[in-house]
């Protein structure tokens, strides 16, 4: 007799059990009484006035969905005002918006990276980068984490076009990449220089404007940014910026654009009421920096080994990952939401809690926050 189709899924769900890695859903109410260290809203904007009134009125004019693809009636015109702002504030040419930042990765990779060239990827980027990688139609090489010397090596000995591709910020220890080397190892050879900077946006540059402003880098020929509006710009929907040519190409060739709906009106308002509160409250980049800065600070004095905060993650290595799990969980039976990265999510095998600092904390919250942890830290 045949085995039912999906009796393998069985055989899979106990391998993850017996490994510690079920992952569950955890619905959290409107109104918990948690001090949230987990999410990314870097600006603690998703809840601002000024963002929610943005949505809601969105909503209300133009309607609960965008009612088709781009190409058809999903562009609105605060699509293209809000595809404006965005170019204009982070220092590019161009903007496309999208649904979520991983249709935008996978828009700029699979679009970008024609069959016959080749895509360099750090061995650090986020999921939706490998992805993108694998559904392009180039050859794809990973090279180890942040070293500018393995990708110059790449891309020599390719002898083509050539693409490479990296976080601005890297989402498991809160790292930066080594931006001008990569840059001038694209140069060197005539490749494209692709960042998504999910992590840098809000945070990074002047005002928030984002790694590759910070990096004089906003604006090139050879420069593509991916970014994402569910972080520091607390709503939802990513982008790609980049010269004109690069955008309308990927109105053309790029698939999560042509066949997918179009980002949601109210997450358009939120997004365009965000980053006005960027644009007249610019300190608020500084401040989500200055608290990371205060978290790490405070842990490594307390004895933990956490990695130094390039932008608003702060990384803080735990002995196993099991020990991890129940770090995390007795966090959040002391109030506080942290998160908990282990493997085979982390490549380096290191598990950790992660920490994401929010500019809206308060020194009491960041008090509350450091005591949790400290005191619900598992013995070594």
């Amino acid at each position: 007799m045949p085995r039912a189709p999906f009796d393998w899924i069985d055989g899979e769900s106990e391998r993850r059990e017996r490994a510690g890695l079920v992952r569950t859903l955890r619905p959290r109410a409107a109104d918990q009484d948690l001090l949230d260290l987990a999410s990314n809203d870097y600006l603690g904007l998703t809840r601002h006035p000024a963002v929610t009134a943005g949505a809601a009125e969105a909503a209300h004019r133009w309607g609960a969905g965008a009612t088709g693809s781009r190409l058809v009636t999903g562009t609105t015109a605060l699509h293209t005002e809000l595809e404006r702002e965005l170019a204009a504030f982070c220092g590019f040419e161009s903007a496309l918006v999208f649904s979520s930042g991983y249709a935008a990765n996978l828009a700029a990779l699979t679009a970008l990276g024609p069959h016959g060239s080749l895509i360099v990827s750090d061995a650090g980027n986020h999921a939706s980068i490998v992805d993108g990688c694998r559904l392009a139609r180039a050859r794809t090489e990973v090279v180890p984490h942040a070293e500018p010397e393995a990708v110059r090596k790449a891309l020599d000995a390719h002898g083509g076009p050539g693409l490479v591709v990296s976080d601005s910020v890297f989402s498991v220890d809160g790292d930066a990449a080594p931006l001008a080397q990569l840059t001038a190892a694209c140069r060197e050879f005539g490749s494209a220089l692709v960042v998504d900077d999910a992590h840098g946006l809000g945070v990074l540059g002047e005002g928030g404007r984002g790694a590759l402003h910070a990096a004089g880098l906003a604006g090139a020929d050879d420069v593509v940014a991916t970014v994402t509006l569910s972080k520091s710009l607390g709503s939802q929907g990513g982008a790609v910026l980049g010269p004109a040519r690069v955008i309308r190409h990927l109105v053309n060739a790029a698939r999560t654009f042509i066949f997918d709906t179009g980002l949601a009106p109210a997450a358009v308002g939120g997004a365009l009421a965000a980053l006005q509160l960027l644009r007249t409250e610019p300190e608020l980049a500084g401040r989500a920096r200055a608290v990371a800065a205060e978290l790490h600070g405070r842990l490594t004095a307390a004895g933990h080994l956490a990695v130094r905060p390039d932008a608003a993650v702060v990384s803080v290595r735990a002995p196993s990952p099991e020990a991890a799990v129940a770090w995390a969980a007795d966090c959040r039976e002391a109030g506080l939401v942290v998160g908990c990265f282990r493997p085979p999510s982390v490549p380096d095998g290191i598990s950790r809690i992660r920490l994401t600092a929010r500019a809206d904390l308060t020194e009491r919250q960041i008090d509350r926050a450091v005591g949790a942890i400290l005191r619900s830290a598992p013995t070594v």
